[in-house]
């Protein structure tokens, strides 16, 4: 459980208010700097090596170059060739946007398969505490279970808590996608969970696969349970910023610059998740149709229009989720806007019925788990608006192969 599936101590968010003043003098001292920053990571090391690597005596293309060149390049290779290259720099090429997904996919395997082996080895190094030791048995026990044969590993960084995503269906194949955005206290260790396990990132993705299947059986859909992100962790000056948000967006960013195909993409906003989605709205590529927020704590700004994107905006809210006393200010950097609920704000409202809290919308059987399928299929005039109107979907036709209407 997270530190933010369960009521916090408001009184802690009135002390982060009153420490806007003080928090924005340390911040134009440098005492927050990325703290994230290390000489070299597992990642990073890939990616150097990849740099200097060579294929037939030529140079490897520049890891960052835009996603079409690669794709360019991995198209020109031959199956040996990328088999070769996933194996000798699995966490570059397991990383990297432009590559084709399922070489990713076999790329992020050998990464696991390599980082299992550490971390074996760590679980029996005396130089660890027991509490060490078990850590890195935790984590070896992750990595096997994300290394199976039938895991699609889009992403994978063990450095820290460690960044991950995963993918539900065939992103080639594809006619609709969704990408699931999770909140505080994400890592490789809360990417999936036996208890609660629709309110980790893997039990939300697998919940909205199956819902879009049942709600559309004949549209073709992909899910991306995307932790690709450094989360703030627990309730804290990183959760009341959008420092993390600022940093998650240009990942997120990236991600949806390099999907496969012209797929809508429809993005599913959990917690601080909205915070993620709502910096990086403006920047989002223009198939990008919706953009739905649960439990939000603001999206950065103070109405939908400022999010600068043409992609329709929703929001739900459940009657017990305590997100909702959480006051909706920006002051001096802290807090995230306007409540995304509020009417103000100008989202298309949908209800929440029965979702379980604020970890709960992704649970089978609640209106909001059925909104975001419909949604996700471009089912619009299925949805259940919040108020038993109709006003939600005023404006909209069923486009359900189609991107916007």
């Amino acid at each position: 459980m997270t530190s933010f599936d369960t009521s916090p101590q408001l009184s802690v968010w009135r002390a982060l208010a009153a420490l806007a003043v003080v928090f924005v003098m340390l911040a134009t001292t440098g005492w927050t700097a990325n703290r994230q920053q290390r000489e070299s990571t597992a990642v990073q090391a890939s990616r150097t090596a990849w740099e200097h690597g060579r294929l037939a005596g030529h140079r490897l293309p520049d890891p960052d170059s835009a996603p079409g060149r690669l794709a360019h390049f991995f198209a020109s290779l031959s199956a040996p060739q990328r088999t070769a290259l996933a194996q000798d720099y699995p966490l570059a090429v397991g990383n990297m946007n432009g590559a084709p997904a399922e070489l990713r996919y076999r790329a992020n395997r050998v990464a696991l398969l390599q980082q299992i082996r550490i971390e074996r080895i760590r679980m029996h190094d005396s130089r660890l505490t027991p509490s060490g030791q078990q850590l890195a048995g935790r984590r070896m026990h992750r990595y096997e279970a994300m290394s199976t044969a039938d895991r699609q590993i889009l992403a994978f960084d063990p450095e820290g808590s460690g960044r991950v995503a995963e993918v539900f269906g065939s992103l080639d194949k594809a006619e609709r996608i969704s990408v699931v955005v999770p909140g505080v206290d994400t890592g490789l260790l809360t990417f999936q969970r036996t208890n609660r396990r629709y309110s980790a990132p893997v039990g939300m993705a697998q919940a909205l696969y199956a819902a879009e299947r049942e709600a559309s059986p004949s549209t073709r859909t992909a899910v991306i349970a995307w932790a690709d992100y450094t989360s703030p962790d627990g309730l804290g000056i990183d959760s009341a910023t959008a420092m993390r948000a600022e940093h998650g967006a240009v990942r997120l960013t990236a991600l949806l610059n390099a999907l496969p195909g012209s797929a809508p993409v429809s993005m599913f906003c959990h917690s601080y998740g909205s915070v993620v989605c709502g910096v990086a709205a403006h920047s989002m590529p223009g198939r990008v149709a919706d953009i739905a927020v649960a439990g939000s704590p603001g999206m950065r700004v103070e109405k939908a229009a400022q999010l600068d994107t043409d992609a329709r905006v929703w929001a739900m809210r459940d009657a017990d989720d305590w997100i909702q006393d959480v006051p909706h200010l920006e002051v001096g950097g802290l807090g995230h806007g306007e409540d995304p609920m509020a009417e103000a704000f100008g989202a298309r409202v949908l209800s929440a019925r029965e979702a379980k809290g604020h970890g709960g919308y992704f649970e089978p059987g609640t209106d909001s788990l059925r909104n975001f399928a419909e949604i996700g299929t471009g089912s619009y005039h299925s949805v259940e608006c919040a108020h038993d109107d109709d006003a939600c979907t005023t404006g909209l036709s069923d486009t359900t192969k189609a991107g916007r209407a």
